[in-house]
């Protein structure tokens, strides 16, 4: 008779625990970013239109978030006169993105909007686009490239939403040092990796591991029998 092979409980439970952590890591590499979700809207929506898509440069984005900056959570501003001066985009959003200012490039529109509480991207999405104004800035024929970021304020509301179109050449407009723009959190912004809920990447990637955690443990009492 063959012999029977039985394995422990606890190598088994470690390579449970393994592929749990393995999985854990891919969820929060994974993409998730509403950001990226809207731009793809905006795609969509300027296609069925019979407009061209934009591309989706990450150096825009991460201007589109220092924009947001600018108004310090001053959600009455938003559709006032007040905005960031043009001088802001040279002399303070690129750099503190890492974009070079000399590929800076003409912004054909902009759409803004802030909201007390979260919106998911379709949502922000119809809080953007409005009216007949807002109608022609996403569909002109102008633009060549979009980006577009999101970010609460100290963590919670107001939140607010940015768009910033442009006619630059994809490949050789707001290009960023070292090909990664800086990191500007709270928020995040188009066009790169980051995984981004709620306004806040480190509460995407922080909710994956605090539910791998969470089976881990259970898995560890049932094994080992605690």
């Amino acid at each position: 008779m063959a012999a029977t092979t039985t394995i422990p409980a606890r190598p088994l439970l470690a390579a449970v625990l393994a592929a749990l952590l393995l999985s854990a890591a891919s969820a929060a590499d994974s993409k998730n970013n509403p950001a990226d979700q809207l731009v793809a809207l905006i795609n969509s929506n300027r296609t069925a239109s019979k407009a061209s898509t934009l591309d989706d440069n990450q150096g825009l984005g991460c201007i589109a978030l220092q924009y947001i900056k600018a108004y310090e959570g001053q959600c009455n501003q938003v559709g006032e006169s007040k905005k960031p001066p043009e001088t802001s985009f040279a002399e303070t959003f690129a750099p503190n993105c890492g974009v070079q200012a000399a590929t800076l490039t003409k912004i054909t529109g902009r759409l803004l909007a802030c909201q007390s509480n979260y919106a998911t991207p379709d949502q922000a999405f119809n809080f953007l686009v409005n009216d007949a104004k807002s109608i022609q800035v996403l569909h002109s024929k102008n633009h060549t490239e979009v980006g577009a970021a999101v970010s609460g304020t100290s963590g919670g509301g107001p939140y607010f939403w940015c768009v910033l179109f442009s006619s630059g050449k994809p490949t050789t407009s707001f290009k960023v040092d070292g090909g990664v723009p800086k990191s500007v959190r709270p928020g995040c912004f188009s066009g790169n990796n980051d995984d981004c809920m709620g306004a806040n990447a480190a509460v995407s990637i922080g909710a994956g591991c605090s539910s791998v955690v969470f089976i881990v443990f259970i898995y560890s009492n049932v094994l080992f029998g605690k």
